[in-house]
């Protein structure tokens, strides 16, 4: 089945996935995820693409989760704690796919726009692009498992002031911490992430694969045991008062007041 929130075209040996919900901010659902999986399993199929850079229909790349569209997680527990692993489910096959990933990345990649840029193995940003991690502000812990991606990247001080104090940091200070692998101006990203995709199809493609994979096995070796627990402490998080008041909060744009419970 053809996706509905994503565009993709074949170049040759690279792929150009663009999630396309501009309206939205590219904001992303369950469905969207569900989507995001399908697309990096089928991958898994072709042969013939070696590179795929992944975008956001622009402005943004991905503001993350839409609060606003809570439909298709279910209403049972049992239903709800399955589907709540979506989000992991879709960056792990993300992370599992043979070809070389870059994220061209202009404006925002914020919360689960965050883990999806921070999933691939390169980064082309724009000179006003952003990252942001604004969980801790509505209340949750971050999920999909992408808090190592996080760690890893930038090391535990800075993961610090970006996951627990919610900091906004901007495309030069992303790439001077490592985020980045390039920053360039808006009109650039595109063509950087093609130019650097059309690089890396151009290697032997089995002996590029098989070192991306043990590259990224050495980096995440102890990722699973420590966060395969995420999403049921999320589960944990709604039920607590402040959870609700912090989204009652962002969503009327008012100073929250958190009591602790």
């Amino acid at each position: 089945m053809s996706p509905q929130h994503f565009l993709v075209e074949r170049r040759a040996h690279v792929a150009v996935v663009t999630l396309n919900r501009p309206g939205r901010a590219n904001a992303v659902t369950y469905e969207v995820l569900r989507e995001l999986e399908e697309i990096a399993l089928a991958f898994r199929e072709d042969a013939e693409t070696r590179a795929v850079v992944f975008t956001g229909a622009r402005p943004h790349f991905c503001s993350g989760m839409d609060l606003k569209d809570a439909s298709g997680y279910g209403d049972s527990l049992v239903i709800r704690r399955r589907r709540t692993r979506i989000g992991a489910r879709a960056m792990t096959a993300l992370m599992d796919m043979d070809q070389i990933t870059i994220a061209a990345w202009t404006g925002a990649a914020m919360g689960g726009g965050a883990c999806f840029a921070t999933a691939l193995d390169f980064r082309i940003g724009a000179t006003d692009c952003f990252m942001q991690y604004p969980e801790v502000d509505i209340g949750m812990n971050l999920m999909w498992q992408s808090l190592p991606l996080c760690v890893h990247l930038v090391g535990p001080a800075r993961a610090k002031r970006l996951v627990v104090g919610g900091e906004r940091i901007h495309g030069p200070t992303l790439a001077a911490w490592g985020v980045l692998d390039e920053c360039v101006p808006v009109e650039d990203v595109l063509p950087r992430a093609l130019a650097m995709a059309a690089f890396y199809a151009g290697k032997p493609p089995v002996a590029a694969q098989m070192i991306k994979r043990s590259i990224n096995r050495i980096s995440a070796a102890l990722d699973g045991a420590i966060m395969h627990m995420d999403a049921d402490q999320n589960l944990y998080n709604r039920t607590m008062q402040d959870q609700a008041e912090a989204i009652e909060a962002y969503l009327a744009k008012r100073e929250p007041k958190f009591t602790g419970d």
